[in-house]
């Protein structure tokens, strides 16, 4: 018999783990109905906990440059995933469930139904309470993200309508599948939405990963000119410096190719009139190393895509009436549409049907009915729309009428006036403030009484415009521009509406005028920003009241040329950089109020300017080689009411019946004689000169520029004696005679500080004075924003602490350079020190500092710029040396540094 193996099992056991696992199973029956309101407890606490993250999480993304962690947003759409599953699963089946329960809920009709569900309920519950852990653990939830390639652009929300080709163009940009489309074009009407479009592209960049190496935004416009794409390409690929900006369109296309042939790049240009040769601008078309880079570009013509060669082109169209009427109603506003009148409502629809779908219009005419509340406004406005002409070509009858009446809407003539005047500059030129109200004035457009508020008058019309719109903030806060579609519009109305003749070829590239039968019966002629050398031609030209003839290459003009204009009344000549003199015949503008020769090489003013006895605005700054400016001659002007005369260099030789010669001292005297002077910028060459003209309260109080050159007679200069000149924006001093800008003592310090005085300087420019060693004074420049200091070669310390120290009351409560923006040092072998201690920075952008070997420290800790970025130029040599005030304070300010060359 085989041997006989045999496991003895005791039969308690067995039957106690079958009751464990029986009763394990009964507890998911019995206290199914207590599990499930755990589980809605256990998600409304994850819940609660997602949000309390969620706000976190947008608190820090508000931040510049910060992003959620990756872990953060999987526990986030883990949180999400799990409430729509526990939803599900409560809401669907619970009920059901509980219904099958019975004998006091410890048994159910259906055993197996009802235990498969309670094992969910309380493995659900399992996994709420790790999430509720795991959310637990985020101390940190977003990091700061690298700078991109790009640099994000302000923009208006994308208008619904142009989504669908946001859509196909980016396909186009981002999928490695349309590598091989390499320049695409987005054309369409003027004010439709392609700048919008390419500004989103631009910005999408920043918030899509992609592997674009750099992305480059240019404006081209109708003013084609290779070389500013150039510089505008070079300097967001680091090309940009002095050396290089002397090199030849070859040379620079060259450089240009050598470093975008080894980046994968996209290249997006706006606002394309006729064909850009990439090649002449140095970009690659297609290399190995960059393939995928892709060329955008935005044009008003559907031919100007063939002859960029694009491999794609893309319309862009106007708005469906849907998406245009809610676009209208955005711009006008609930409180007028719905609180008002309850007539409006369906008469803004009408309104924005005759806006054919064209955002620039929607969004204009929207925004000048925002505060029109009664239907007989609307009414009026509809009747107004409708009575404009239905077709057009291109811009030609639907744009113009309908922005023609965001022009209407302006509260007067004279406002209008002032509009139109603008569409004599260039396009995308930016327009000077003061130079655009000097011409306002010449033009006899604004004409006040007081003559001190004329200059308030052209400010305060200026910002109509621009909160209307119709005029846009320029490169700097002094300057304005007019979007290209506006001054289109403004040109059609005076040529169409107001039938004015008009010759207006600014920046038509020019090398010839038009010729002179053109100018027959013209009011304005704008030549401005061409490349015209002589005026040989001339004709009776009687009504002609404004000529633009600034920045050409003007060399002759006919003695006879202005025999024939006695209406003109605004001449610029200005930054004509070869007109040497003016002909004798300008003696014969009678009539004339405005004229600017600024930036010109004009030796000498002939006497026969004494003729112009009506001029009010008389620009003659930044002439470098002016000698003579006879006697008599400025107080003649007996009607002047501006004067710019700032900034002369020192000249080697002044004729002795020049109002300039000496120190100026005769200028003053003449000055003294006008009645009406109410702007000024003045050069003065010696200490009694600025005495007398600091005794005459006529004069200081309407100087907003102030040059002090030379000064042979003086070795000291109460700067604080400037503090009474209460509207002087920019002082600017040379002298090599100067060695002290003394302050005074305790009563004269605390006058200045009780009058404020110093308040509207915001710019100093201190040059070439050899012997001077501090500007402590300074400290009681407040709102100064630019400072620039040059070859002083024994100054030491910007501020001295010596001085400060013997005045005590001098600093009380001021914040020295607290609004500074920009500090530029050079050629200060001496200069030790800005400021004694840290300084606080609220606004300062850009530091250079060059051959200031011994300048050691800068006034900064950790805390002086409050985390903003600013830019610290200068030698590599010099940087190294700097001391700092702590390890933090170096390693907050060392990414900041930008090398610069001092040859």
């Amino acid at each position: 018999m085989g041997n006989v193996c045999s496991i003895s099992v005791p039969c308690d056991a067995v039957i106690s783990r079958s009751l464990d696992c029986t009763a394990r199973k009964a507890t998911y029956i019995s206290q199914l109905e207590d599990k499930v309101v755990a589980l809605q407890n256990a998600m409304q606490k994850l819940i609660e906990a997602r949000n309390d993250v969620m706000s976190r999480v947008i608190v820090a993304e508000q931040q510049q440059q910060m992003k959620r962690l990756n872990q953060v947003q999987g526990w986030l759409s883990r949180v999400q995933h799990m409430e729509t599953r526990v939803v599900d699963l409560i809401i669907k089946d619970s009920t059901q469930e509980i219904d099958k329960l019975c004998f006091g809920g410890f048994c159910s009709k259906d055993c197996k139904s009802s235990y498969k569900f309670g094992k969910k309920v309380s493995k659900t519950i399992k996994v709420v309470t790790t999430l509720m852990a795991d959310g637990a653990n985020f101390q940190v939830v977003a990091e700061r993200v690298p700078e991109a390639a790009v640099d994000e652009m302000p923009h208006e929300p994308l208008l619904v309508g142009l989504q669908s080709t946001l859509d196909k163009v980016w396909r186009c940009l981002a999928q490695e599948e349309e590598d091989q489309v390499r320049i695409i074009g987005l054309y369409g009407m003027g004010g439709v939405g392609k700048t919008t479009l390419l500004t989103q592209f631009n910005n999408k960049f920043v918030d899509t990963p992609n592997d674009f190496d750099t992305v480059i935004w240019v404006v081209v416009s109708k003013d084609l000119q290779l070389e500013k794409i150039q510089e505008i390409i070079a300097q967001r690929i680091g090309l940009c410096n002095e050396s290089w900006k002397n090199k030849s369109l070859q040379e620079k296309a060259r450089d240009i190719f050598k470093i975008l042939s080894k980046k994968k790049f996209v290249l997006l240009l706006d606002d394309l009139w006729d064909r850009v040769d990439l090649t002449k601008i140095g970009v690659p078309l297609a290399t190995p190393k960059n393939i995928g880079s892709k060329v955008v570009f935005t044009t008003r013509f559907i031919d100007i895509c063939g002859l960029m060669e694009s491999n794609r082109k893309f319309k862009v169209k106007c708005l469906t009436d849907e998406e245009a009427l809610k676009l209208f109603q955005n711009k006008v506003g609930e409180d007028t549409l719905i609180n008002s009148h309850p007539d409006i409502l369906e008469l803004a629809k009408s309104v924005a049907q005759e806006c054919g779908g064209l955002p620039l219009a929607l969004i204009t005419i929207g925004r000048a009915m925002a505060y029109k509340k009664t239907p007989e406004e609307w009414k009026y406005a509809i009747q107004v729309l409708k009575r404009s002409a239905s077709e057009f070509p291109g811009m030609g009858k639907e744009v113009y009428p309908l922005l023609k009446f965001s022009y209407d809407s302006l509260s007067d003539d004279k406002i209008r006036s002032c509009l139109l005047y603008c569409s004599l500059f260039s396009e995308d030129h930016n327009i000077s403030k003061s130079c655009l109200i000097d011409c306002w004035i010449g033009e006899g457009i604004l004409d006040e009484n007081d003559y001190n508020q004329v200059q308030n008058r052209g400010y305060y019309i200026i910002g109509i415009l621009l909160h209307a719109c119709l005029l846009e903030e320029g490169r700097e806060p002094d300057y304005v521009k007019m979007h290209d579609v506006i001054r289109d519009m403004a040109l059609w109305i005076m040529c169409e509406i107001e039938k004015e003749n008009v010759l207006i070829q600014a920046g038509a590239g020019l090398t010839e005028a038009p010729k002179i039968g053109k100018w027959e019966g013209v009011t304005r002629v704008s030549l401005m920003d061409n490349e015209i050398e002589d005026l040989l031609e001339f004709s009776t030209c009687s009504h002609l009241t404004t000529l633009f003839l600034h920045s050409n290459r003007l060399m002759t003009i006919n003695s006879y040329f202005f025999q024939f204009m006695p209406s003109l009344k605004v001449l610029n000549l200005s930054s004509n950089r070869f007109l040497n003199e003016l002909p004798p015949g300008i003696s014969k503008l009678v009539s004339l109020q405005y004229l600017n020769l600024s930036k010109t090489p004009i030796r000498e003013l002939p006497n026969e300017l004494k003729s112009l006895v009506n001029l009010k605005c008389l620009n003659l700054e930044q002439m470098r080689f002016i000698r003579v400016i006879p006697r008599q001659l400025i107080s003649s002007f007996s009607m002047l009411q501006v004067l710019r005369m700032f900034n002369y260099d020192s000249q080697d030789y002044i004729a002795q019946d020049s109002v300039l010669f000496g120190g100026h001292e005769f200028l003053v005297e003449e000055l003294l004689c006008l009645k009406y002077i109410n702007v000024l910028t003045i050069t003065l060459k010696s200490s009694d000169a600025l005495v007398r003209f600091l005794s005459s309260s006529k004069l200081r109080s309407c100087t907003q520029s102030l040059s002090l050159q030379s000064f042979s007679d003086s070795k000291s200069l109460n700067v604080l004696s400037l503090a009474d000149v209460k509207h002087m924006q920019t002082l600017y001093i040379e002298s090599e005679y100067l060695e002290e800008l003394k302050i005074g003592g305790a009563q004269e310090v605390q006058s200045i500080r009780d009058t404020h005085g110093f308040r509207s300087l915001h710019t100093f420019n201190v040059y070439s004075c050899k012997k001077l060693r501090d500007l402590t004074w300074l400290v009681f420049a407040q709102n100064i924003k630019f400072l620039f200091v040059s070859n002083c070669l024994l100054m030491e310390e910007i501020v001295s602490a010596r001085e400060i120290g013997q005045v005590p009351e001098m600093m009380g409560n001021l914040n020295p350079f607290g609004k500074l923006e920009l500090l530029e040092l050079t050629y200060l072998p001496h200069l030790k020190s800005i400021y004694c201690n840290a300084l606080l920075f609220l606004h300062l952008k850009d530091v250079k500092v060059l051959k200031c070997r011994n300048l050691k420290k800068l006034p900064l800790d950790s805390n002086s710029t409050k985390e903003r970025k600013i830019v610290i130029e200068g030698e590599e040599g010099w940087w190294k040396d700097l001391q700092w005030e702590d390890e933090a304070t170096q390693n907050a300010f060392l990414p900041c540094f930008k090398s610069q060359s001092s040859s």
